[in-house]
């Protein structure tokens, strides 16, 4: 068995891991780049393979940077089965036909650009896929439970285990056998930290020879969760008190189903009653529908909620803006909104127009929720910069900006350690989703306390299993 490694290696998005096994080829993960201009342009180079030579694609998750080229191989000619949890086969073409959409705007943009005679790329005339191709996707899925080993093909055997990253979430365990025993290659997936709301805590896994380890917190531990929603609530009195607005750019899955949590478990100390609270993302709102038809895979608590309340993310004052023109009107709210928009790094969907509304004034505040890749609007604005570049204006930034970090879904050094240390053995890692300054104290933590042979995966790279 071998891996080589094409994507999320010494960044944190583009997951994107080919594996040889029992005669056959196929991906881990085949995730969009995100950042930078230039990183983003990196989405549409060849793939490093013939598409149509693969024989399947393992999907984690359903977030873009694990799902988003998809389509792109689809297009190019992959015909084979994308196996994953039933949950994320649900959540994936909500994800990717928002993806789709984005894309064929962007280039409608350009098209009118080069109409006007103003200055365009070329590249994006086109965009990277269509809706078209995410419905190729989603007729090539093949839905899996949690726990229950699937003979992908002779001498070959997958197991996707819980994650807690956010819903359907896998780590992947593929399993080869060959005449001098079995090969058990795991692949953590995003693994979110013990204690996340609505979720159940990753699950452990009970053998690996090879362990692909994700890293985006790798170098530090989060805030204590109590300490955040303390912050979160001073936060919301300050802002009403100043006369403000609050805007959180937040992941359509997971991010915005664990706030509209919190809201509803500290709507009366927040004091959030008398606020307008929007969630401007057409996206989040069909996500938050597929978590109502999987609530089996909820923690107790979660589910307890929910048999005591008919929505308990539903508020009595959530506003749901579907329309352009009511993602609109929320922009002539002088104060008391709090808005939820994507995309999550603010490069890109509605969040972008509030932004570019609302951070001139000093009154207001942006709150960041989750983690911002380098490149992104979210991470210049988490960075202090004074000025920003919104839908071709320069913003000034007065508004106060609030990094929440105690809501990551990603697990933290400790919560890794945890996570790895339960593996018996202590088998081999390379580490993946990170930037070397997160994989290196990460690298030097695993070492010190089990003993690990550990390295820093990069582009290119091949590893024998």
């Amino acid at each position: 068995m071998k891996v080589r490694f094409h994507g999320a290696a010494g960044e944190v998005t583009g997951s994107f891991h080919e594996v040889e096994a029992a005669g056959r080829r196929l991906l881990l993960d085949c995730g969009l780049r995100q950042g930078s201009r230039e990183d983003e342009a990196r989405n549409r180079e060849d793939f490093p393979f013939d598409a149509a030579s693969l024989d399947a694609v393992v999907l984690s998750h359903a977030h873009i940077d694990h799902s988003g080229r998809l389509p792109l191989l689809v297009k190019r000619g992959f015909r084979g089965p994308i196996y994953t949890h039933r949950a994320t086969a649900d959540l994936l073409p909500v994800m990717l036909e928002d993806s789709a959409r984005l894309a064929e705007a962007d280039a409608e943009r350009a098209r009118r650009r080069r109409a006007e005679g103003r200055e365009f790329d070329a590249e994006d005339l086109e965009p990277l896929y269509t809706l078209a191709d995410v419905a190729r996707v989603a007729q090539q899925l093949r839905p899996l439970e949690y726990d229950r080993p699937v003979t992908l093909f002779p001498g070959l055997e997958l197991v996707l285990r819980d994650a807690g990253h956010i819903l359907g979430s896998a780590s992947v365990a593929l399993a080869e056998a060959g005449a001098t025993g079995s090969r058990r290659l795991v692949f953590s997936g995003d693994l979110g930290p013990r204690g996340t709301p609505i979720l159940r805590d990753a699950v452990p896994v009970p053998q690996a020879d090879l362990v692909l380890l994700e890293s985006t917190y790798g170098g530090r531990a989060h805030r204590e969760r109590a300490a955040t929603v303390a912050e979160l609530g001073a936060l919301f009195r300050e802002a009403w008190e100043g006369r403000g607005n609050v805007v959180i750019p937040a992941f359509a899955v997971g991010r915005t189903q664990e706030l509209l949590y919190w809201f509803a478990q500290h709507f009366e100390d927040w004091g959030l009653g008398r606020w307008q609270i929007f969630l401007d993302s057409p996206m989040a709102s069909k996500v938050t529908e597929v978590y109502e038809r999987h609530t089996d895979l909820f923690d107790a608590e979660a589910k307890r909620l929910w048999a005591e309340r008919s929505h308990p993310l539903r508020l009595p004052n959530l506003h749901f803006a579907v329309s352009v023109e009511e993602s609109m009107a929320i922009n002539r709210i002088d104060r008391g909104a709090i808005i939820i928009a994507g995309s999550g790094m603010a490069n890109g969907g509605r969040v972008r127009h509030h932004l570019r509304q609302r951070l001139p004034v000093e009154r207001n505040h942006v709150v960041f929720v989750g983690y911002q890749s380098r490149g992104t609007l979210g991470r210049r604005l988490v960075d202090g910069a004074g000025y920003v570049r919104i839908l071709g204006s320069e913003v000034a930034v007065r508004a106060r900006r609030h990094t929440i970090g105690g809501l990551s879904a990603h697990a933290d050094q400790p919560g890794l350690l945890d996570w790895y240390g339960r593996i018996p053995g202590h088998p081999p890692v390379w580490l993946v989703h990170g930037e070397d300054e997160a994989r290196r104290p990460m690298a030097e933590a695993l070492r010190q306390r089990f003993g690990a042979r550990v390295a820093l995966a990069r582009p290119g790279d091949v590893v024998e299993v």
